[in-house]
């Protein structure tokens, strides 16, 4: 182990609050048969890992990130994470763009939470996938049995919807609109009410279409923003 992840570590270490680590394991679900199963956790609060990140980010070669990412510990992973969104938004050279993506891609089987997926994949693949008409990057991950590789196909649309791109979102989201997992009903919900803030008609078109079957989670989230009336309407079935 190098001696800048021994530092990073270490830097983490200081941070921890044994509150934080102790209420954390519950927060993401680490028991037997949980989404977060075996997940280990420090207790360093997010605002924490970011500064870290920020301050190491130029530092780190690729064969070190590479070994905070694969760490079993929670917040390794996420603050490599964040020194890797860093590293992709702050440079104009695209051969750096290009590794940041194929790091990313070479490293899937840790991006394995939540927090880490949410964290990159629209800033990092979602948005070279939009500026470089590599849909396919998504697209591939959506068809997983993974579960993790299909929150971040649809969640990696974000950067599409925030450009009032919203046909790859609808994709995603009707692909797997019945997976049987909630996270995935939230983070299906989420996109479409992030395209819902950016064209309330866009929405309505969609849940005209497919409302009746959604999870109700999925639904709930997507018409959070709606306004109240029309919002019950949909609650109680009566479009």
């Amino acid at each position: 182990m190098s001696r800048l992840i021994k530092e990073i570590q270490e830097a983490l270490a200081v941070l921890s609050i044994p509150e934080k680590a102790e209420f954390f394991p519950r927060f993401f679900k680490t028991g037997k048969g949980e989404y977060g199963e075996g997940d280990l956790f420090l207790g360093v609060k997010v605002p924490d890992q970011r500064s870290v990140a920020k301050e190491y980010y130029p530092k780190i070669s690729w064969e070190e990130l590479s070994v905070l990412l694969s760490s079993q510990y929670h917040e390794h992973r996420l603050t490599a994470i964040f020194m890797l969104v860093l590293k992709f938004e702050k440079t104009k050279d695209k051969a750096v763009k290009d590794d940041a993506v194929k790091f990313y891609l070479d490293h899937l089987p840790y991006v394995n939470n939540w927090d880490i997926v949410d964290s990159s994949c629209y800033k990092i693949l979602g948005r070279y996938a939009f500026e470089n008409q590599k849909e396919s990057l998504l697209r591939d991950l959506s068809k997983s049995e993974e579960m993790w590789h299909k929150r971040i196909a649809v969640v990696g649309t974000m950067h599409y919807v925030k450009k009032g791109s919203f046909d790859l979102t609808k994709e995603f989201v009707t692909r797997n609109l019945k997976h049987p997992h909630d996270l995935m009903h939230k983070a299906n919900g989420w996109l479409l009410r992030e395209m819902g803030q950016k064209n309330e008609a866009e929405l309505i078109s969609y849940l005209k279409q497919y409302y009746k079957e959604m999870p109700r989670t999925c639904l709930r989230y997507s018409i959070e923003k709606l306004d109240e009336d029309l919002r019950q309407d949909y609650l109680k079935g009566r479009i």
